[in-house]
């Protein structure tokens, strides 16, 4: 395995200046504060992350707090974030940690394994940026620089424990230095190892890896791609998810929804889809967000 000591130099020095990296946000929320900023930037940009995470963490600095919430309550403040049954799950982790864990976010990777919504990625980015342990926290930007630096591919290929298996060979041994790793190798992947322009130039790690030596081949790209958006089942569930949030109690009789909906199929099929993930109630010709 190549040395890459060179990267957590480099994050030291470079890293953007985020909340959740802040001792006083640590202070604030401890690792309520790390498991809300993980679950709102699954798939989610930072810039729109972070005034979101705000106004949440103001509302539901704990658990605790957030469990006692309803789950309309909880998908009406997740507002625009995209993706929203992440609020649902997450409301459900707040009751399993308020019920389970006497309102303490665990440490224990299993028993945050064992909490609503949450998978490997998730419990090892707590268990690490939360509480300083020893784990591989492998994100798709992580995977991506691995994929480089060890493999000379231009990108990764699907997900797989091997990544986890390659990035637990290169922390180090000591637990501060190996969470300031995963941070860095992360961070280089998210503004340096792109994945449609990379700046090879600025890379701390440009002589360690194989990719760059090869001549940086494009190679397959075995990445997914995600459906266009525009006029997608997902575009109606969000413009059925926006009218509800805007409407007094969060409910709306089902023919003044959204109308206009150039495909009425499409409005109904997001609405049952919604129902389904229980983000949403319909009942005597009326929808509603959860109660």
């Amino acid at each position: 395995m190549p040395d890459l000591a060179e990267v957590s130099m480099w994050y030291r020095s470079q890293a953007r200046d985020l909340p959740w990296r802040r001792p006083e946000f640590h202070d604030a929320y401890a690792a309520w504060g790390t498991l809300v900023s993980e679950f709102m930037l699954q798939q989610t940009p930072v810039t729109r992350v972070i005034p979101h995470l705000d106004a949440w963490l103001r509302r539901w600095p704990d658990p605790t707090a957030m469990a006692a919430a309803s789950p309309a309550e909880v998908v009406m403040q997740w507002a625009n974030l995209g993706y929203p049954r992440r609020a649902l799950w997450l409301h459900g982790a707040a009751i399993a940690v308020t019920q389970r864990h006497g309102g303490v976010v665990p440490r224990d990777v299993a028993e945050l394994l064992a909490l609503p919504g949450i998978g490997d990625y998730t419990a090892r980015a707590v268990a690490v940026f939360a509480y300083g342990d020893r784990h591989p926290v492998v994100d798709t930007n992580t995977r991506r620089v691995l994929a480089r630096v060890i493999e000379g591919s231009a990108q990764p290929g699907q997900p797989s424990r091997r990544d986890l298996d390659t990035m637990t060979r290169l922390l180090p041994e000591q637990d501060a230095e190996s969470a300031v790793f995963n941070a860095a190798m992360m961070e280089l992947g998210a503004v340096v190892c792109t994945a449609r322009a990379p700046k090879c130039a600025q890379c701390p790690i440009s002589r360690s890896c194989r990719w760059f030596a090869l001549g940086r081949p494009l190679g397959e790209d075995t990445r997914r791609r995600q459906a266009k958006y525009e006029g997608s089942d997902r575009q109606a569930r969000g413009a059925v998810l926006r009218a509800l949030r805007h409407a007094p109690d969060g409910a709306m009789a089902l023919e003044a929804l959204i109308p206009d909906w150039p495909d009425a199929a499409q409005r109904d099929r997001a609405i049952d889809s919604l129902v389904s993930d229980g983000l949403a109630e319909a009942a005597d010709g009326v929808v509603s967000l959860p109660r």
